[in-house]
């Protein structure tokens, strides 16, 4: 059965030219298949989602690092999401006959190889972190950018790769293994950014909220909104229509409207076939009873059988 690991990096860019040319690398990776990509201005931000064997995902994800150090100077980076460096996280996910323990070892010689190629400080996060506190990402970004010439040289935050200084122009960078995550966003009808993140600390697991959430409040200068943006690390622990129905509740006590949602990258089965199960109140729904699901597992098992 042929192993498919997901690479999802996020890099500190909304340039269409940067964006292409760190895209470029990707597509050119052989056996390395580009999933989907979303970047925008308020947060300044690129996601990008991408899959392939072990070998094919990180020389993709390495050569995207490498043109993204090339090409992102942090020194005039702005932006409404929380970041780090120019390659701000690398997480590896296992998705088909690939264990998580394969994962932390892709995560362990990308940030290895970016820092001795590129001298950039790289921190394990995740199921690959070194020490407890590190396998939370907020820590790590913890200062964010502005304040990590000063936080970097803590001896409880040296790098697990290369040096405890800042590079010049791309900061630090993280990397890990986890477990496929929702990204979730949801637009209020209100411009108040004060009320948004009243709302999004309602929801943050850290503060108060669900356990597998974090959550941030944005404005979205040209439709004059907020958005909730929202990480769901566990979806099947914490599924999203408990999340939303907090949401809706939340957003109601200050009269907001919720306007529309969407899924940050790729959007996971199981979330969806809960969230169905749930609204539409559909008994006994699994993956194997929806129908391209069902044809693909047939498929397979067609395919390892031998010719009679």
């Amino acid at each position: 059965m042929r192993e498919i690991v997901e690479c999802v990096p996020n890099f500190s860019t909304s340039d269409p030219k940067i964006v292409e040319s760190i895209l470029k690398q990707i597509k050119k990776t052989k056996n390395a298949f580009l999933l989907d990509h979303t970047f925008d201005d308020y947060y300044n931000r690129l996601v990008v989602s991408f899959v392939g064997n072990k070998e094919s995902v990180i020389e993709a994800a390495l050569s995207a690092a490498f043109k993204a150090v090339e090409l992102i100077d942090m020194r005039k980076h702005k932006g409404q999401h929380p970041r780090i460096g120019a390659v701000d996280v690398v997480p590896f996910m296992p998705i088909k006959s690939v264990t998580m323990g394969g994962c932390i070892e892709l995560a362990r010689r990308f940030g290895q190889t970016l820092a001795e190629k590129c001298g950039v400080p790289v921190y394990l996060y995740g199921e690959a972190a070194t020490k407890a506190e590190r396998r939370d990402l907020d820590w790590i970004r913890k200062g964010e950018y502005e304040k990590l010439a000063e936080m970097i040289v803590k001896p409880e935050r040296k790098p697990d790769f290369g040096p405890a200084k800042s590079h010049p122009t791309a900061g630090v960078t993280v990397t890990g293994a986890r477990k496929i995550m929702a990204g979730f966003n949801v637009n209020l009808g209100t411009a108040d950014l004060k009320v948004a993140k009243k709302i999004a600390k309602a929801l943050h697991a850290e503060k108060g909220g669900f356990s597998n959430v974090k959550a941030m409040a944005a404005f979205i200068p040209e439709k004059n909104i907020t958005q909730i943006g929202m990480s769901v690390t566990d979806f099947e622990k914490t599924p999203l229509y408990r999340v939303f129905e907090l949401l809706k509740v939340e957003a109601a006590r200050y009269n907001v409207p919720i306007i529309s949602s969407e899924f940050c990258g790729m959007a996971p089965l199981k979330a969806l076939i809960d969230i169905a199960a749930c609204y539409l109140k559909i008994d006994k729904l699994t993956e194997e009873r929806v129908l391209e699901m069902a044809v693909q597992n047939a498929i397979e098992k067609g395919e390892g059988k031998s010719n009679s």
